[in-house]
């Protein structure tokens, strides 16, 4: 998975040969990072301003619930994906894998050559492969939150922060607007790919 942008290439044009591996690789990574979540390290701070590592894996898993709902599976989240209580009726490795599944599946279902899905955001319907490497960014940041919480290693690579910034930049600003994502963290020399996409979602690079 290599990502390489013109000038002439759209981002959905760009992202088509790609977003079903960006897509599986982030959600692999959410459940993954998930999986290595401590008992005791739940009520952790993380670079989610006010969430702890619970909160966040509650919110991605909402998150993932909510696109395939817009996919037509499933039937959502049962709580606000921007109020996550913190509070876990089943384990948060159950709760991560089940999200994932059900967005996995909903995904399965769109058609080669579909040209545009509906997602939640407040876009509504966008070209296919922006909309999917998006439902991938939002696994692959909050595992990168989590993983960074809990002192493991980031699971972003150069190749899928490529992708992942590409579907972002622009899409992503009227979210930014209403809170979802912080302001741009400004850039540094020498920062790499990852480093500009964690920046750009309002994150601070952690090495």
């Amino acid at each position: 998975m290599s990502i390489t942008t013109t000038q002439d290439n759209s981002a959905a044009a760009t992202l088509a040969p790609v977003w079903r591996d960006v897509l599986a690789t982030s959600l692999r990574a959410l459940t993954e990072v998930v999986a290595e979540v401590g008992p005791e390290q739940g009520e952790l701070a993380t670079p989610c301003a006010e969430w702890t590592v619970t909160q966040v894996i509650q919110h991605a898993a909402a998150d993932q619930l909510a696109y395939a709902q817009a996919l037509g599976v499933g039937t959502g989240p049962a709580y606000d994906p921007f109020a996550p209580s913190g509070a876990l009726d089943v384990p948060a490795t159950e709760l991560a894998a089940a999200a994932v599944a059900e967005s996995a599946a909903a995904w399965a279902t769109v058609a080669g050559g579909t040209e545009t899905v509906p997602t939640p955001l407040p876009h509504g319907d966008l070209p296919t492969p922006v909309a999917g490497v998006l439902c991938a960014l939002d696994a692959a940041a909050h595992a990168w939150d989590i993983a960074v919480a809990i002192g493991r290693p980031s699971p972003l690579t150069e190749d899928l922060a490529a992708a992942l910034l590409l579907a972002a930049e622009g899409v992503i600003e009227p979210l930014r607007q209403w809170g979802a994502y912080a302001p741009v963290v400004e850039g540094e020399s020498g920062d790499t790919t990852v480093d500009q996409l964690l920046r750009y979602l309002g994150r601070i690079p952690r090495r």
